[in-house]
């Protein structure tokens, strides 16, 4: 269970409210891990303006969640693991795809596969990608500039899933039938 308040609108901390309610008018709803989040002016008004740019840039939505979740899954964030397979089936992606990303495998589409891996790349090697790393990834058809991107998407997601794994907070209703937990090592 969370020592971490799960705060609203109204008794999060004054200078967390404009995030919140970014939120709110953006997709109707507070996710819980935001809500966690917000007891940090911070990283909640971090979170916000790193995830408007991430899904406001050059990759389709399905895109953007097959890197958000294969980065829940490396990153070992339950919470997150479960509000991206979510995100993602609402977006479109095949269930099968999304399974195996959730066993560490990768999708049945090629340009998937490459952000899959290249993600999960980026995090296990702290950023040190080799010649052969990159060039799998633009030899997937995605440019140089793309692979920046990548990152961004990376970094953001950082910040959820860390969040996630510190503060636990519960999981949505709507989510439970993505609920996961990373396997034992």
């Amino acid at each position: 269970m969370s020592a971490f308040p799960v705060h609203t609108i109204e008794s999060a901390p004054e200078s967390s409210k404009p995030a919140l309610e970014a939120l709110q008018n953006t997709f109707g709803v507070i996710p819980n891990i935001a809500r966690a989040m917000s007891t940090s002016p911070v990283l909640i008004g971090s979170l916000v303006g790193l995830f408007g740019k991430v899904h406001g840039g050059s990759f389709s939505e399905p895109q953007v969640q097959i890197v958000l979740l294969t980065n829940a899954v490396t990153n070992a964030s339950s919470w997150a693991v479960a509000f991206h397979s979510f995100l993602a089936a609402k977006e479109g992606i095949d269930a099968a795809d999304i399974e195996a990303i959730r066993e560490r495998r990768l999708p049945k589409d090629a340009q998937y596969a490459a952000l899959s891996t290249l993600a999960r790349t980026l995090i296990e090697k702290r950023g040190h990608l080799d010649d052969r790393d990159r060039s799998a990834f633009l030899d997937a058809g995605f440019g140089e500039d793309r692979l920046l991107e990548v990152i961004a998407i990376v970094a953001a997601s950082a910040i959820t899933n860390y969040t996630g794994n510190v503060t636990l907070p519960p999981l949505e209703q709507d989510f439970q039938d993505y609920r996961w937990h990373a396997p034992k090592a």
